[in-house]
């Protein structure tokens, strides 16, 4: 975390050209005034507790009525299990990629993929990639791998400890099983890995967890075992985490390509160049160009996995569907790989080890999340495997679509094209600023 001393040096002299030494350590220093009020209600999402919040926030009736509509005060209930303090919900706007052929062992069929962001250019990119592989025939997606891992550490006086405390560990699996599964309808103990660092041990529980992303299920189980190990080791810890970090729990790490979190997806496609230079503007050759100096060049920054934008697909889609929108900091981790082909086509993959995805729990129950998994029909239990083969070929799409821009010189007339336009004083971009309906998509669809 170092930084040249020339920047230290024009930071501190812009500081100082407006404050003194003794008033910018003045302003570092705690302040015992009396706190402001503190924010009433909890969970409640009664009008009366919405209401006090608000009069603490003291804010405008216009930034009160943009945040708190009438449609979310009528359904301010249905959030009660997924938000603290309420005080209403922000609107995304939510565009459609597709249609997007996908041919797996789960999902199969057309779909139109809803994708709730605020950057311009993102669902024009993803739709034309979504259209291409539709185009050929649609890319094959499998799901090899699912699990949801939470990993607990035990501190001991000892490394003897350590081992004693193992040997009895690995003869409870039935009995952490029991426990675990005592704590919900869906979740599956599947495997224990045992990790040692000196007189710390970490146990890396692995659960299925059926339908639901799982994160908060695996946490209740994994206590349940950390209370029988409390009450019946014969060696005790002299202190435990039920999360010691070694889960990889919402973090890019490299252990990602060890396992599994979540689920594990690949998805492939071979392009015919005719349909590659007419759709993307580009050959093969020039794509896999783009991609060998894309992979050094990750390599040289230390990124974990060589892609291009997996954050921008999974992140937009995550939002629309209800999905924890903080798990793409481990979902995005991934490979994508072009070669050009003996018949002089492109071969296109990408494979995600860690996509964190569920189609019941969460946020997928709410009203607008709901309705975007309606739009993919992908609502409900028995949906969750088919929705990551569709993150895996959203992904697929969005990395020919990027490339292909790259590669074509399309990328940034692409975002000049669509991000640009005259703001007004409220922040909006001037009527007639902007683009027309014809060049709405600009250079990543005016050929498609």
């Amino acid at each position: 975390m170092s930084t040249h001393y020339r920047h230290v040096s024009t930071y501190l002299e812009q500081l100082l050209r407006s404050h003194t030494v003794q008033e910018l350590e003045d302003r570092l220093q705690p302040k015992l005034t009396p706190s402001p009020a503190r924010m009433p209600g909890g969970s409640r999402l009664t009008p009366e507790a919405i209401a006090r919040r608000w009069q603490v926030l003291n804010a405008a009736p216009d930034t009160q009525s943009a945040v708190l509509d009438p449609q979310t005060l009528v359904q301010a209930e249905c959030y009660r299990r997924n938000i603290e303090n309420f005080i209403g919900t922000v609107k995304i706007p939510v565009g459609i990629a597709g249609p997007l052929q996908v041919n797996g062992l789960f999902a199969q069929g057309s779909y139109y993929v809803p994708l709730a962001t605020t950057e311009a250019a993102l669902v024009a990119s993803y739709n034309r990639g979504a259209q291409l592989l539709t185009e050929v025939g649609g890319c094959t997606a499998l799901l090899m791998n699912e699990g949801v891992s939470r990993a607990p550490g035990f501190a001991f006086r000892t490394v003897t400890e350590v081992g004693k405390f193992m040997l009895w560990a690995i003869a409870q699996q039935e009995a952490f099983k029991y426990a675990a599964e005592s704590t919900t309808r869906y979740g599956k103990l599947t495997d224990m890995r045992i990790t040692v660092e000196g007189n710390h041990v970490y146990l890396d529980f692995q659960f299925n967890t059926g339908d639901a992303a799982g994160q908060n299920m695996v946490t209740i189980a994994t206590q349940a075992i950390c209370d029988y190990i409390r009450e019946h080791s014969p060696i005790q810890p002299q202190h435990w985490f039920v999360e010691a970090n070694l889960s990889g729990d919402k973090k890019a790490s490299a252990q990602s390509f060890l396992s599994v979190r979540g689920k594990k997806v690949t998805a492939e496609v071979t392009i015919p160049t005719t349909v590659l230079q007419k759709r993307l503007h580009a050959t093969p050759a020039q794509m896999v160009e783009y991609w060998r100096m894309s992979a050094i060049g990750g390599t040289l920054t230390g990124t974990i996995g060589v892609q291009g934008h997996y954050a921008n697909g999974l992140a937009a889609l995550y939002i629309a569907c209800g999905q924890d929108a903080a798990c793409v900091a481990e979902s995005a981790v991934g490979v994508t790989r072009f070669e050009v082909t003996p018949a002089d086509e492109l071969y296109a993959a990408v494979t995600l080890p860690n996509l964190i995805v569920g189609t019941v729990g969460g946020g997928t129950g709410l009203p607008s999340q709901q309705a975007c998994l309606e739009i993919l029909g992908l609502a409900g239990t028995g949906n969750a495997r088919a929705f990551a083969e569709v993150c895996a070929s959203l992904l697929l799409a969005g990395e020919l679509s990027i490339i292909g821009a790259l590669c074509s010189g399309e990328f940034t007339r692409a975002h000049q094209r669509l991000a640009r336009g005259k703001i007004s004083d409220h922040g909006q971009v001037s009527g007639h600023e902007r683009l027309s309906e014809q060049g709405d998509e600009g250079d990543y669809a005016s050929h498609a």
